[in-house]
């Protein structure tokens, strides 16, 4: 296993997904937001209006860049042209954290624009590690790996996927990128207590967390179907099971995604002084010894 430093610049604090229409709101706001995260598949072409409004942020914010094209658990080898498109991303912009997803997107020579799930077997983990193996080497630096929203299972799988996830950053010694809304939308959509699965998570390994908000459907079958829609406020049982996890870690960096139906800054700021909120509360309750749940 590669002995990579972590590179966390990134303060534990709340930050936003940025979408360049933001960029003068940020600015001119009177709370400063802690960081600013963009995917990194926005931020691949040579230059460009992205580019020179990013730039401009750089100069200002830390920044997390999060990828969702890599295809880690694929089948296939890892498509060298992307990898090197990320790294030239990654020296542009100096990150202080780099993720991506634990999910396939690429079968041949096709690209579907999903994060779609793996089985949680021997098989997969040893593809898995060495993909991330091939990444870390490439860009020189320790990645972030994202629990998926999960809306079926394998049977075909023999670990959980907290056993899984643990497994991969053991031996490739990635950090853990833990989504709260995934954990909740996978719990009801496939029917397990995400407590519990909380308490079994690796915590020691996170190095930053997600908040979003999810739709509510029904199925064809007539049951509560969650999707990640990242298109609203974060639900209030997420907000709870993010606190249940900052009680047990202190603060960390949080990133509030919202990629849908995407609305003005100040709601944005709003949700990341929620979870700064959260961190404060929960951070001195650690401190004290205090833990609740």
């Amino acid at each position: 296993m590669p002995n990579f430093q972590d590179n966390a610049t990134i303060p534990a604090r709340a930050g936003a997904g940025f979408k360049t229409s933001h960029a003068d709101a940020i600015l001119a706001a009177e709370h400063r937001i802690g960081f600013l995260e963009v995917h990194a598949e926005n931020y691949m072409g040579a230059g460009g209006h992205p580019h020179r409004i990013l730039s401009r942020m750089r100069a200002d914010f830390p920044l997390s860049v999060h990828g969702v094209g890599m295809s880690i658990g694929g089948g296939r080898d890892l498509d060298s042209a992307h990898l090197g498109r990320l790294k030239q991303v990654v020296s542009r912009y100096e990150p202080g954290l780099v993720s991506e997803h634990l999910a396939w997107s690429t079968h041949e020579s096709a690209y579907f624009n999903d994060l779609l799930p793996l089985p949680y077997n021997r098989e997969t983990l040893d593809r898995v590690v060495d993909h991330i193996d091939q990444i870390q080497t490439a860009l020189g630096r320790q990645i972030l790996l994202e629990n998926p929203s999960s809306y079926l299972v394998f049977d075909s799988s023999t670990l959980s996927e907290t056993e899984f996830l643990e497994a991969v950053s053991r031996r490739s010694g990635c950090g853990l990128l833990l989504d709260v809304n995934n954990v909740y939308v996978s719990a009801i959509n496939t029917g397990f207590d995400p407590l519990a699965y909380l308490k079994t998570f690796p915590l020691e390994r996170i190095g930053e967390i997600h908040l979003a908000g999810h739709a509510e459907e029904d199925d064809d079958d007539g049951h509560r179907l969650l999707i990640d829609a990242h298109d609203r406020p974060v639900a209030d049982p997420v907000w709870a099971l993010y606190a249940f996890v900052i009680a047990r870690t202190g603060p960390l960096p949080t990133l509030i995604e919202w990629d849908n139906a995407i609305p003005e800054w100040p709601v944005l700021m709003r949700e990341a002084i929620r979870a700064e909120t959260i961190m404060n509360e929960e951070g001195n309750r650690l401190l004290l010894g205090v833990r609740h749940g």
